[in-house]
């Protein structure tokens, strides 16, 4: 527990006030599943996908079961409001960008996935301070040597969040959609690269 409360302070110094943030635990699960739920289907239009989305069901073998994974959430009043994860996932190709595969060390790559917040809830620095959270995490763990996540272009301020603190690899959004011309629906993904925070 005093993991927990150090992190909730970390996240006070970060800027948030009126939020715990902290390691999710197993009562928390059902919360931030319903978290990830609803940003898929109110932010990307498509829902639930089983072939992308299998980790929000079964969010403790892929988040607190393996030691190198953690999923991070935001709670105000006991009510989950956000949630960040880290997997220890190396991008591959197909169904990436070669350019990206290619950029990272198979099995020392840290992912992060499911930065969602709930409408109500942000612009209040939530999703900085969850990204903070999962950063510190892997500097923390000897495994990984780069950080990678892609986020769709459709979410609101998501490509202008990422760029503020990654670098772009791989914008699909040009790259690929002009190759395909009119076929089928556009894609809308960017694939970035996050560093890791030196420890001081």
């Amino acid at each position: 527990m005093a993991d927990m409360s150090s992190t909730a302070v970390e996240s006070d110094v970060r800027g948030v006030s009126g939020y715990v943030l902290r390691q999710a635990e197993p009562p928390d699960l059902a919360q931030a599943r319903s978290v990830m739920l609803d940003t898929v289907y109110r932010d990307f239009g498509h829902g639930y996908l089983p072939r992308w989305h299998s980790d929000i069901i079964d969010i403790e073998a892929y988040y607190l079961a393996p030691e190198d994974n953690a999923l991070f959430i935001a709670e105000q009043g006991g009510l989950v409001v956000a949630t960040a994860g880290v997997r220890g996932q190396t991008p591959v190709s197909p169904p990436h960008p070669v350019e990206v595969a290619s950029r990272f060390e198979e099995g020392r790559t840290a992912s992060l996935y499911r930065v969602y917040v709930r409408p109500e809830h942000r612009r209040r620095g939530l999703a900085g301070a969850l990204v903070d959270a999962c950063l510190d995490f892997v500097a923390s763990r000897e495994r990984y040597t780069g950080v990678y996540l892609h986020t769709d272009a459709r979410t609101p301020g998501a490509v202008e969040f990422w760029a503020r603190r990654g670098t772009v690899l791989f914008d699909e959004r040009v790259a690929v959609n002009e190759a395909r011309g009119e076929a089928g629906e556009p894609f809308q993904t960017v694939h970035f690269e996050l560093n890791i925070p030196q420890s001081s």
